[in-house]
């Protein structure tokens, strides 16, 4: 089987960003699937072009196109529709060079992507498999980046005209399915975010990153990922300067986003020196990172709609062996109850993530059987190739009903 995916923010494991797409395309083509993945050169994460980036990339059974687009992802939110244009019509011709694809595989966000996987589906006459990852424009109208009416409303229209559309409609989180069959979705099926466990190998003791660092005999607090709106880290940075009295306490954020130079300044005018902020690292390098922490943080905005979420950075952190702090209520919630692997704090409360971290630093041998629960359940319930048989079976009968 062919499969084409048509994808702006795709990222390849040798780049920091969520890495599901490249991790199922190479679980794809273990089992001898050929796919095609047609992507942006500008990084999802820092808003940047990547020299870096090869305009075509190659490896067993999957091939990589960068197509042109405008780089201005981290300016306004009209110069993002124009990347988000651009994009549209690059891998659009991109797309309509392919031969002999078997299904077209258009991911959201952001959706503008869909129409051009949508139409290119139409024209080769193939299936057209429409993912849903974050429930845009809804979770944009919440947080407050989308407020402009018509474009509201123009948005929910293209929303629901493609889970109409698809003939087939998967989502990353159980959270999501009642949204999108409302609005039109028929054909839903449940593709879990998920992680490799073997980019987290067990046993690594994170000391050379330690060491590295000068960070040998801290209780680490780790965060990792896009420092955004929607990611609520001045909460995080209330909650350290809380702890700023307990000397052995250091928090560490690793990535990048639009609001990392507002935090920089936030955690310099409180004066804090138990936070360090570190840039992105590679997916294949997280690791290691994540093997030094005794604890780490996923956390977002309180806004109701984020509690259907599944983030991936909690299967990450599950992966790697650490206890939770969990800033995010909801289906994700009910995930990190049932595998004991870390303690919800209520979102927007700094006090509570304070608390937290304060329970998980006075009971070391908690914090670590917390870590050991975690990687056992992401082991079993939630790990990268049983959700690519699970995103292969839904390919196998989109195929097969249109052949």
């Amino acid at each position: 089987m062919h499969i084409l995916l048509i994808h702006q923010a795709f990222a390849a494991i040798d780049e920091p960003g969520g890495t599901r797409h490249h991790e199922l395309a190479r679980a794809l083509a273990q089992q001898g699937h050929q796919v095609t993945i047609i992507a942006s050169p500008i990084s999802y994460l820092t808003g940047k072009p990547d020299a870096e980036k090869k305009k075509v990339v190659r490896e067993d059974g999957i091939t990589i196109f960068r197509t042109y687009t405008y780089p201005a992802l981290h300016r306004s939110f009209f110069h993002r529709i124009i990347s988000f244009l651009s994009f549209m019509n690059s891998s659009f011709f991109r797309a309509m060079r392919m031969h002999k694809v078997d299904v077209v595989w258009g991911t959201s966000p952001p959706i503008f992507q869909g129409i051009t996987a949508w139409l290119v589906a139409r024209l080769k006459g193939v299936p057209f498999v429409f993912e849903v990852r974050d429930l845009w424009p809804s979770f944009a109208v919440a947080v407050g980046v989308l407020k402009n009416k018509p474009l509201i409303r123009l948005s929910e229209g293209l929303e629901k005209f493609l889970y109409r559309h698809a003939d087939a409609l998967v989502v990353n989180s159980p959270g999501y399915i009642d949204h999108v069959r409302q609005r039109g979705a028929k054909s839903v099926f449940l593709v879990p975010n998920g992680v490799d466990t073997t980019m987290f190998p067990t046993g690594e003791s994170g000391n050379d990153f330690r060491a590295q660092h000068r960070w040998r005999n801290k209780f680490l607090v780790l965060y990792t990922g896009a420092h955004g709106m929607s990611n609520d880290l001045p909460v995080v940075i209330e909650a350290a300067d809380q702890l700023k009295q307990m000397q052995d306490i250091h928090f560490v954020f690793i990535g990048d986003g639009k609001e990392k130079p507002v935090l920089m300044d936030l955690a310099e005018q409180k004066g804090l020196q138990n936070l360090t902020f570190l840039p992105p690292i590679e997916k294949k390098e997280i690791g290691h990172a994540m093997a030094a922490a005794d604890c780490c943080i996923a956390i977002l905005k309180p806004i109701e709609m984020y509690k259907t979420t599944y983030p991936n950075k909690v299967f990450d952190y599950m992966a790697a062996g650490k206890a939770i702090v969990l800033v995010i209520d909801g289906v994700i919630r009910k995930v990190v109850e049932e595998a004991r692997c870390g303690i919800f704090a209520q979102p927007g409360n700094a006090t509570a993530i304070a608390q937290a971290i304060r329970i998980l630093h006075d009971d070391p041998k908690q914090c670590k059987e917390m870590g050991q629960r975690g990687r056992v359940y992401v082991e079993q319930y939630f790990n990268r190739q049983q959700t690519a048989s699970l995103l292969l079976e839904v390919f196998r009968k989109v195929v097969k009903k249109n052949g």
